[in-house]
Order: C-alpha cells, then structure tokens, then sequence
C-alpha cells in the first residue's frame, strides 16, 4: 500500500470517527419525546365518581424535570389556537416512574365528578402533553392522545 493510500485510509477513517462521535453528541442533545400515549376516560355511574388516567413514555437523555398534563375538548377555543407552553405552565403535573433506561413511565389521574361530567362538552376531548428536561429543553404535543365524552 502506498503512503498516499495509507494517509488517505487514515484520514477517512478519522473523518468518519468524528462523525460518528458527533452523531452520539447530537443524539444526547435531542429534545425530550413522549410515545406511547393513551387516555382512558370513565365517567361517573351512579354513586361512583369516574376519572380520567393518562399514560406517556417520556424519554430525555438530560434526565425529566416536569411532565405537564392538560385535557382540552375539541369544541372549545383551544380548538383554534392550540395550547401552547404558556398554556401549559399552570398545568397539573404527572407522576413518573422509571421504565427503562432513559426513560419514565408517566401518568396522569383525575377524579370525574357526576357534576364535572354534567359541565363538560360531550365530544372528542385531547390530551396535551408538555415535557420538560432537567437540560432546560422542552417538547410539546397538543394532541397526545384523545378520548370522547359522551
């Protein structure tokens, strides 16, 4: 092998070694995800209140600061604008646990009064999901999941 074939086999396999090492920096810097949702609505029957559970997996390589929660009807204002991170911030907060590495599993619970039920449009409803990383980083999806009122 020549000395200019040797230097060149060196210089790529450099080249490709950083990036490499830039793509493994980069994917340590995506910003915090949530899959797997779902929301299960129940409503009161009787005697017996209903509630609504929210379930997300949260993946954020910095580690999860806040996982927000907030259920909005598709026939309301919000319908139009979305909720934005704003919104979000007088939100009630989920509870997570660990699923894995990098990741947590998050839920949501409320309780569903009869009065609450009687009160809320009937419909589709949508479950807005904001996450925050410990690194500052946040990710907000307005419709994470649904579920409909009836």
């Amino acid at each position: 092998m020549s000395r200019r074939v040797a230097l060149s086999v060196v210089a790529g396999v450099v080249l490709l070694g950083g990036a490499g090492a830039f793509v493994l920096a980069r994917a340590g810097e995506q910003s915090p995800a949530s899959a797997h949702s779902t929301a299960r609505y129940s409503a009161p029957d009787g005697n017996r209140d209903g509630s609504l559970v929210f379930v997300t997996d949260v993946t954020e390589s910095s580690g999860v600061k806040s996982v927000k929660v907030l259920a909005w009807p598709q026939q309301s204002s919000l319908a139009e604008k979305r909720p934005t991170a704003e919104d979000m911030a007088a939100a009630e907060t989920a509870v997570c646990k660990p699923a894995g590495q990098d990741t947590l599993r998050c839920t949501y619970t409320v309780r569903v009064t009869d009065a609450d039920a009687k009160s809320s449009p009937r419909g589709t409803w949508y479950v807005a999901v904001l996450v925050t990383g410990k690194d500052g980083t946040t990710t907000l999806n307005t419709e994470a999941a649904d579920f409909t009122v009836r």
